[in-house]
């Protein structure tokens, strides 16, 4: 049930990407995710993450983890993310959106297997198609890293989005980061989040209360989603 809820999830945020552009509902192949039989708090994408990202924002590498997964450059950790056009990978005039992409060496066959079926399911629902980088100038480098990382929308130049082979190689976390580079925030950050959700920031660590702002997103009449692969919980 939850992976046909991710799958309309991706067809609804499909809509948003750089312009409008056609999508075909197809049946997602079976692929390597996490096993649905256990304890689903413990193996939900955000505790995978909250796991995985406990020495993330700790080394000096130019740039700062906030929101739990989101690269931000050092010193920017107050702007806005993805506001612009900018930010925006582009439609071909074939109606698709083709993102560049390089997997690091560092990964096992069967580690890039997984990844590979994350790339590959947008293209199921959506009209994104995540391309193997040929000369492109801007592109998603897969890495692992410390953590499960990602940026906010396209970068000029290479991007990094951080798989750590240590925790973050589940078929959710890959399409969470992935989302992120394609632009989107998490469902708690949308701009009608308080409608559904209640922050007590009483209970938030002192200086982490911009982890928990809000986002003048555009919703095209979609409903808050409680399961979705970008909700944490």
């Amino acid at each position: 049930m939850h992976l046909v809820q991710d799958l309309l999830f991706l067809l609804l945020l499909s809509i948003t990407l750089v312009q409008r552009c056609s999508t075909k509902a197809l049946v997602h192949e079976k692929s390597e995710k996490i096993d649905n039989t256990t304890d689903q708090d413990y193996f939900s994408v955000s505790a995978i993450i909250e796991r995985a990202n406990k020495n993330a924002g700790k080394s000096n590498r130019g740039f700062t983890i906030v929101d739990g997964d989101i690269a931000v450059n050092t010193g920017l950790q107050n702007a806005d993310r993805c506001t612009s056009s900018t930010c925006k990978w582009h439609k071909s005039g074939n109606g698709k959106v083709y993102v560049p992409y390089v997997i690091s060496r560092q990964f096992s066959s069967s580690e890039k297997n997984v990844i590979e079926d994350g790339l590959k399911s947008f293209g199921k629902l959506t009209c994104v198609r995540f391309i193997p980088r040929e000369d492109e100038k801007d592109y998603i480098f897969i890495k692992s890293d410390v953590g499960c990382y990602s940026y906010v929308g396209r970068q000029v130049g290479e991007q990094v989005l951080s798989l750590d082979r240590k925790g973050c190689v589940f078929f959710k976390v890959i399409q969470h980061e992935l989302l992120h580079a394609l632009g989107f925030h998490h469902e708690q950050s949308r701009s009608d989040r308080d409608e559904h959700v209640k922050i007590l920031y009483e209970n938030i660590e002192p200086g982490k209360e911009n982890n928990f702002k809000k986002y003048d997103t555009i919703n095209l009449n979609t409903t808050y989603d409680y399961n979705s692969v970008m909700h944490y919980r």
